[in-house]
């Protein structure tokens, strides 16, 4: 197991925005995480600071930040504004590129509409992350799907019908490598138990072995 690496608390220019949030960088780390968090969450969503952990714990870097400013939160308007939302994670991408303590490999893992705006950045054309995982994710919101090159992964839970039926839609349109990981007995915020820990491990594979060159972590065993 890494050592521990408690998150620092930042702030992302946002185009003159300033957006709060927490960067967890563990010693050579060879990749950073940005977290895209879903409606009427924010970074201190419990469940992806739990996959936060996880991902730490195989060595990647971490960045939850908030999506939106406190008062835009209070505009459901903005909460489903996937473009904004898109647009803030580009700007948050750009942001981290520029640290130089920043390790060069980004990913995107994003949880209900969270992933449509991972995946509409994804699928930017000077989009720079090497993977994206969706995780209870709303994909069939993002635009231009067939643009996405970064490898994909959708994690849904099996009791969580509708949106399992919109990821099978969304994952149709996808050209790049992709794959679909249904956790049994799960429902849309993986409050089961053992839910949460099956998809941070799915998560884990996913972002480990798609490293650029093969570095980091041997990903965990199941």
């Amino acid at each position: 197991m890494r050592q521990r690496t408690d998150p620092t608390p930042v702030v992302i220019d946002a185009a003159g925005l300033p957006l709060e949030g927490d960067l967890a960088l563990p010693p050579d780390a060879p990749a950073v995480v940005l977290f895209a968090h879903g409606s009427g969450s924010s970074r201190h969503s419990p469940r992806n600071r739990q996959v936060a952990e996880a991902l730490a714990r195989a060595g990647l870097g971490t960045l939850l930040f908030d999506l939106l400013t406190p008062q835009e939160e209070r505009d459901r308007a903005r909460v489903f504004d996937i473009p904004t939302l898109a647009s803030r994670l580009t700007a948050a991408t750009t942001w981290l590129r520029v640290r130089a303590e920043t390790p060069p490999s980004l990913a995107y893992f994003g949880a209900s509409t969270g992933a449509a705006a991972a995946l509409t950045a994804a699928a930017a054309p000077a989009s720079p992350v090497y993977a994206v995982v969706s995780r209870g994710g709303r994909p069939d919101l993002a635009d231009n799907l067939p643009a996405v090159r970064a490898p994909t992964l959708l994690i849904v839970g099996g009791d969580d019908t509708q949106v399992l039926m919109l990821n099978r839609e969304a994952q149709s349109h996808l050209r790049c490598e992709n794959r679909l990981e249904v956790v049994e007995g799960a429902t849309h915020l993986f409050e089961e138990p053992g839910a949460l820990e099956e998809a941070a491990t799915l998560a884990t594979r996913w972002l480990t072995t798609h490293l650029p060159g093969g570095r980091g972590a041997a990903p965990p065993q199941p």
